[in-house]
């Protein structure tokens, strides 16, 4: 991401017909993808858990497998059995394929078998109920052929009704938003809300069977006139469940603005759906979940504890949750006193923050709380009903995710309410206002200054939340009768951990997926590879350590991770400038799951999990101008004014998307595939130019690292999942790799002006050096990698290697082969995973010695670095724990791909 210098400019125009004496025609040979090879070995694959338990309460699961080019043709199916070969239902569809056009990965549906499994070609068995989808009169019902749901496609109720039989377990769920129009930064004033409720826009069938059904509702939040905060919900379905799961997306489109009171402030934004409520209220129950599997069980009509005994028996079955025998035949001092006994009708459990949450309860609207108990951190479960039926409910990531709240409402009456609220009422507003009023940073040179202090690159108007959004996981069971606590005890546990099928890592580096070599299984074998895996291992240890002991967590923050230590405060610099939250910077996300890939490792998932679901929404624009654009690491996520491709890297959310077929992470992924067209809105290098530019949609300045990097990302996704732009997609790839190939310098020459017409550089007319030691960090070797095995370009993969080759060599060889060096570079340890590469696609053993030599003693970690924390108590920290003050993320994520990419690479050539 360098400048163009002024010739560069002037000549662009004249020279871009050059490129055609070193391109390739689209349907020319070396341009095509590689051609398929003979068929490959296509064994039966073991599917496992991630965690113990199997499915358990969880209506199903879905995973993608791999499978290695020319494997399967596309319409191939499969067959899924048990550890005793009895047939599994499964439902199963290509998410993305080879060049070949062979199937590259699947997806694949459970909603039942425990243990391992085994998937391989064949006859897929149906299940015995099937899900079925049927349009009519205005809504869609599912059926998963034990429940049936109702799903509004216009009006405020989006899930009009919930049945199991002939039972309406619930109705109207719906979609509550709070507004308040206004914040008091003090003491004095009034408070004044206004509730917004959820619209129906549109209703679309993904999926309708027979295993798996998708429903994806959108709209916004309306209230008279005003339409605002965009939602997009995903209904999913499983043959033979009792439950649906939800996934919940809300993008911010409101106005918060620096130094001002008046604004669109969220103070409560929620699911709430109408529970009816048919039983005697001695046999209506309301369960509430506590600290892991704790549970709150109680009667709305309590019959236990009384002075009057009604008999062991029926107390014992009221607590149980089972119907009690008819009041004639208890004691009868307690049926006669029934009318006496207050009725419990509402309940409420807030958690405000990741360390505390609070229950209470009250008797009806209009009457006082009594407190009912409390705790650190809750399960985000609940379930009213009866005997003959009710609803659980849960929102997952509960306290991480805080402000967060649960609230049951009128059970003593006819319907029950249940509001399941993503940010809790009973917090402070959700204030989403720039952090600091400017400074008087109003210029380029002023901001270039505040970059130099506070490493923060600040720019009027530009930190803003319009635009980014966030992702809720939500669960609901609809029950014949009130749940056995055992029952409960796994309803909680699926919606704590969602239950998650996994190819093993020796299938995906079969498959030669994610960058062909460049991971491999941990390896113990010698003291030195044992070394490297005992600091791999202590790194990822120690970062979700410090999420809980710095209490990385909330609405908004959960899933990152903080960019740089303060040493003398013992804390992260989570308040200063560039060096706060992480944003992924120099791509912890890829060294996260390059450590999943390799190990299938439940915890390293579950953390990868996490930050793809904040990075791809949070730290990313869904919205306005800079839709497309993700921003720069800073003290807020979207405080910086660097907004750029790189943040936005696609590269970032194929692992889990791959992974598990999740259609959340690929409407983000194809919503990339016109980023390209961001450099018309926004210039990244605008305040540093030195000679006059314009964005010109012919002449676009576009940097072949971290920019082109990112956009390609989105092409080769989209051109994978053969998405409704793959053509499109297909040709940005193959014309970009020919003409960044044919610039006289290759990736050397640092950037090009690209055509958003064409999709090619003009070839430059004269070489330019141009290096920074950013460009290949964001996932560029990674990408590149695989591009270089899917597509047959010699000359593309001459100019790769010569980068690899060059940027961790001596200034003299730079220059002997440039004509001029690199200047002062950074991040070498990083950069040995490039020659690394390079050295194995080239037979290169200088290359490969130096790969060690760079990687051991360069920059970043080495072997004589500490590789151990040192206690922290009071005074000198707010919460006792650890520290390493020598870690910082960027070394981290850099040490991290390092070591994995080497390992894989030349394990077999360590010094």
């Amino acid at each position: 991401m360098s400048p163009i210098p002024r010739r560069s400019l002037l000549k662009a125009a004249a020279v871009a017909g050059a490129a055609a004496q070193f391109s390739w025609a689209l349907g020319a040979k070396d341009a095509e993808a590689a051609p398929r090879g003979a068929a490959a070995d296509a064994d039966p694959v073991t599917l496992d858990w991630l965690e113990d338990g199997g499915l358990g309460a969880a209506p199903g699961s879905t995973l993608g497998v791999p499978w290695p080019m020319g494997a399967y043709r596309e319409d191939q199916t499969f067959a899924l059995t048990d550890a005793d070969g009895k047939d599994v239902p499964v439902q199963s569809w290509p998410i993305a394929y080879w060049p070949d056009g062979s199937l590259k990965w699947t997806a694949h549906a459970v909603s039942s078998g425990t243990g391992k499994l085994t998937l391989a070609a064949g006859a897929p068995a149906a299940p015995a109920r099937k899900v079925t989808v049927d349009k009519r009169g205005g809504a869609v019902d599912v059926s998963t052929g034990v429940i049936t749901v109702k799903i509004g496609t216009s009006g405020s109720a989006l899930v009009k009704s919930v049945t199991r039989g002939s039972t309406e377990i619930a109705r109207n769920g719906r979609l509550v938003l709070i507004r308040q129009p206004e914040i008091e930064d003090e003491d004095q004033g009034a408070v004044r809300t206004e509730r917004f409720d959820g619209v129906v826009d549109g209703v679309t069938v993904e999926q309708s069977g027979p295993v798996r059904a998708v429903v994806r509702v959108d709209g916004k939040h309306r209230k008279g006139s005003r339409s605002w905060l965009p939602f997009s919900l995903r209904l999913y379905f499983y043959a033979g469940a009792d439950s649906f799961r939800m996934v919940h997306t809300i993008t911010y489109d409101g106005k918060q603005e620096p130094g001002k009171a008046s604004g669109d402030f969220i103070r409560g934004l929620g699911v709430r759906f109408t529970v009816p409520m048919r039983d005697e209220s001695y046999d209506r129950h309301i369960r509430i979940g506590g600290e892991g599997s704790g549970l709150l069980r109680e009667a709305v009509k309590g019959i236990t504890g009384l002075r009057r005994d009604p008999g062991a028996a029926v107390q014992a079955a009221q607590y149980a949750g089972r119907k009690l025998p008819d009041p004639a035949t208890w004691d009868q001092r307690v049926t006669t006193r029934l009318q006496y006994i207050p009725e419990w009708g509402d309940y409420t459990l807030s958690q405000l923050s990741a360390d505390g949450f609070t229950l209470r309860k009250r008797t009806k609207k209009g009457h006082g709380w009594i407190a009912a108990g409390g705790g650190r951190r809750a399960s985000g479960f609940g379930y009213v009903g009866g005997v003959s039926g009710g609803l659980s409910f849960g929102l997952r990531d509960f306290w991480e995710k805080h402000p967060a709240q649960l609230d049951v409402r009128e059970a003593h009456t006819d319907e029950a309410e249940v509001t399941l609220w993503l940010w809790s009422p009973e917090a402070q507003p959700m204030d989403l206002r720039f952090y600091h009023d400017g400074m008087g940073q109003d210029t380029y040179p002023e901001q270039l200054e505040g970059l130099n202090i506070t490493y923060e690159d600040y720019e009027p108007g530009f930190g803003t939340p319009y635009g980014i959004a966030r992702t809720s996981e939500l669960m609901f069971w609809a029950n014949e009768s009130t749940p056995s606590p055992e029952k409960l005890a796994e309803q909680v546990a699926a919606v704590r951990v969602l239950p998650q099928l996994a190819a093993p890592p020796g299938q995906l580096i079969k498959a030669k997926v994610f960058g062909p070599g460049l991971y491999s299984e941990p390896d113990r074998s010698t003291p030195a590879k044992a070394r490297i895996e005992d600091h791999l291992d202590f790194l990822f240890t120690y970062y979700k350590d410090q999420v809980e002991q710095r209490r990385w967590y909330g609405f908004w923050d959960y899933g990152d991770i903080m960019h740089t230590y303060d040493a003398v405060r013992h804390q992260w610099r989570y308040d200063i400038g560039g060096y706060a939250w992480d944003n992924s910077e120099l791509s912890p996300d890829i060294w996260l799951w390059m450590a999943y890939l390799r190990s299938g490792r439940a915890d390293i998932f579950r953390f990868a999990e996490s930050m793809t679901r904040h990075t791809g929404e949070v730290d990313v624009y869904h919205l306005g101008q800079w839709a497309g654009l993700g921003t720069r690491h800073g003290v807020q996520h979207y405080a910086d004014s660097a907004k750029q491709q790189r943040i936005a890297n696609t590269t970032y959310r194929r692992y889990y998307y791959f992974l598990t077929a999740d259609e959340r992470v690929g409407d983000l992924m194809h919503a990339n595939v016109d980023s390209d067209e961001t450099f018309l809105a926004l210039d990244p290098l605008r305040k540093i130019r030195t000679e006059p530019y314009t964005p010109d949609r012919h002449a676009l300045s576009i940097g072949f690292g971290t920019d082109w990097s990112g956009l390609v990302s989105a092409w080769l996704t989209e051109w994978e999942r053969k998405g409704p732009k793959w053509e499109k997609a297909k040709a940005r790839v193959l014309s970009t790799m020919e003409t960044i190939a044919a610039q006289p310098n290759g990736f050397v020459q640092g950037s090009g002006l690209y055509d958003l017409d064409t999709g090619r550089f003009a070839v430059a007319s004269a070489p330019v050096v141009s290096v920074s030691h950013l460009s290949a960090v964001f996932g560029l070797n990674e990408l590149c990698a695989e591009l270089i095995h899917l597509v047959d370009m010699p000359k593309f993969n001459e100019a790769y290697f010569d980068y690899c080759r060059y940027f961790n060599a001596t200034k003299a060889e730079q220059a002997a082969r440039y004509g001029s060096h690199f200047g002062t570079l950074l991040l070498f340890q990083g950069h040995s995973r490039l020659d690394a590469y390079a050295a194995v696609q080239t037979g290169d053993a200088a290359l490969a010695k130096r790969a060690w030599t760079k990687f051991y003693s360069s920059d970043g970690y080495t072997e004589s670095s500490p590789w151990k924390t040192e206690p922290l108590s009071g005074p000198a920290t707010l919460v006792a724990g650890s520290e390493a003050a020598w870690v910082a993320t960027n070394d981290t994520a850099l040490y991290g791909l390092a070591a994995i990419e080497n390992l894989a690479l030349l394990g077999d050539k360590m010094p």
